[in-house]
């Protein structure tokens, strides 16, 4: 649990410093997955299996989350897919 909390810290460091746009948006999916590692592990520990399903959620949102940021830096609206010329 330490191991994943201090790549945790280290992404978090790596979304702040990131020179371009693209370091940093890995970075934060970095740290969405590590979340993600984190409460399976969590539950894994303190056997509690149902928090398996709160991973899976946020795991879900991770993504969506993703996408939409990926498509705003893109397109700079979420609600047209014209790219701008």
């Amino acid at each position: 649990m330490v191991a994943v909390l201090a790549t945790m810290l280290l992404a978090v460091i790596r979304a702040f410093l990131g020179p371009t746009v693209f370091d940093r948006v890995l970075a934060a999916n970095m740290v969405g997955t590590k979340t993600v590692l984190l409460i399976a592990v969590g539950g894994f520990l303190t056997g509690r299996p149902e928090w398996l399903d709160l991973a899976i959620l946020y795991a879900l949102m991770n993504f969506t989350g993703m996408i939409a940021l990926l498509r705003f830096s893109k397109f700079a609206n979420l609600a047209s897919d014209e790219q701008l010329k």
